[in-house]
C-alpha cells in the first residue's frame, strides 16, 4: 500500500477547501514526507476545534480535536500551538477558514 506524503496530503486539503470556497494557508511547514498535520478549524475569523492527523494503534490513521478547551481562547490556543510546534518541529499547521471545517477535514480524511 502506497503511503501518501504530508507535503501531498497538505496541498490536497489546501486545494479541497479553496475548491469548496474557502481560505486555507500553512501556518507552519513541517517534515513534507511524515511529519503530523494539525488543522487550526476557522469560520468567518471565529477560531473552532484544532485538530491532528495522528497515527493509531490500530495501524490507521485518525483525526482527534487538541489544544485547549475553549478554542474561543486565542492566547491559549496560540500557547498550545508553539508549545507543539517546539516538541515536534516536523509539525504542519495549516488554517482553514471555512463553513463547518471539520465536516471538511472528515471528507478529505475519507479520501486518503
Amino acid at each position: 500500500m502506497t503511503r501518501l506524503t504530508s507535503r501531498f496530503l497538505v496541498d490536497l486539503l489546501l486545494r479541497r477547501t479553496e475548491s469548496a470556497g474557502g481560505f486555507a494557508t500553512v501556518l507552519a511547514k513541517g517534515d513534507e514526507h511524515s511529519g503530523i498535520i494539525l488543522v487550526q478549524c476557522t469560520e468567518r475569523g471565529q477560531p473552532g476545534p484544532l485538530l491532528e492527523r495522528r497515527f493509531s494503534a490500530t495501524g490507521h490513521y485518525i483525526w482527534e480535536a487538541v489544544g485547549p478547551d475553549d478554542s474561543k481562547d486565542g492566547e491559549s490556543r496560540a500557547n498550545y500551538q508553539d508549545r507543539r510546534q517546539k516538541a515536534d518541529p516536523d509539525l504542519w499547521i495549516v488554517e482553514l477558514d471555512i463553513a463547518d471545517a471539520p465536516r471538511l477535514v472528515a471528507e478529505w480524511a475519507a479520501l486518503t
